[in-house]
């Protein structure tokens, strides 16, 4: 894989399973809820799609009402299977946005994230994991799933990389709505 430059313009940001009763469970809930907002306020900036995926909503309820109120034009899509490629439906919408890198944010990280962005790898997309965007609720378990990940073709990165790919240069007026952000 030739390492490029993540542009705004070809991404979507996917959120995965942020839901509030999982979150309280999820090892170092607060620095991925943080790092999540950045990503969602950036995203806004650059006007970003996002899609944000939903697991079994009866049973560990709705995403956190900080990503949703940070993102009132999200898409929201429900699942029951860890994948969402698995989902009738899902690879259509996601191929509505004609966005070909999917930047990765959620929980866990070896369960829904890793199945998601292993299928989204097969599908053709770039997946970008924004490992100080995911979590589970054994740290370990996120090593082990940032591992397969990185070997089977996914971008490593951090919620400061992408939206610094994102906004390219500084003193811009982009940069200057950025700065609030990631101080």
């Amino acid at each position: 894989m030739v390492l490029t430059n993540i542009q705004a313009k070809d991404s979507l940001l996917l959120i995965i399973d942020i839901q509030e009763r999982l979150s309280p469970m999820i090892s170092d809930i607060q620095n991925l809820l943080k790092n999540t907002l950045k990503l969602a306020q950036a995203s806004c900036v650059h006007d970003i799609p996002t899609l944000i995926l939903e697991q079994y909503v009866h049973g560990l309820g709705e995403t956190d009402k900080k990503i949703k109120s940070v993102l009132p034009r999200a898409t929201f899509f429900s699942k029951v299977h860890f994948s969402a490629c698995e989902e009738a439906g899902f690879l259509e919408k996601l191929t509505s946005f004609n966005k070909k890198t999917i930047v990765v944010a959620g929980t866990e990280a070896h369960l829904c994230v890793l199945q998601t962005c292993i299928d989204l790898l097969k599908s053709g997309f770039e997946v970008v994991l924004v490992t100080d965007a995911i979590g589970s609720r054994n740290s370990e378990h996120k090593s082990i799933a940032i591992e397969q990940l990185k070997h089977g073709g996914a971008v490593i990165s951090c919620a400061e990389i992408v939206i610094f790919q994102w906004t390219k240069a500084a003193a811009t007026p982009t940069f200057k709505k950025i700065l609030p952000i990631i101080k």
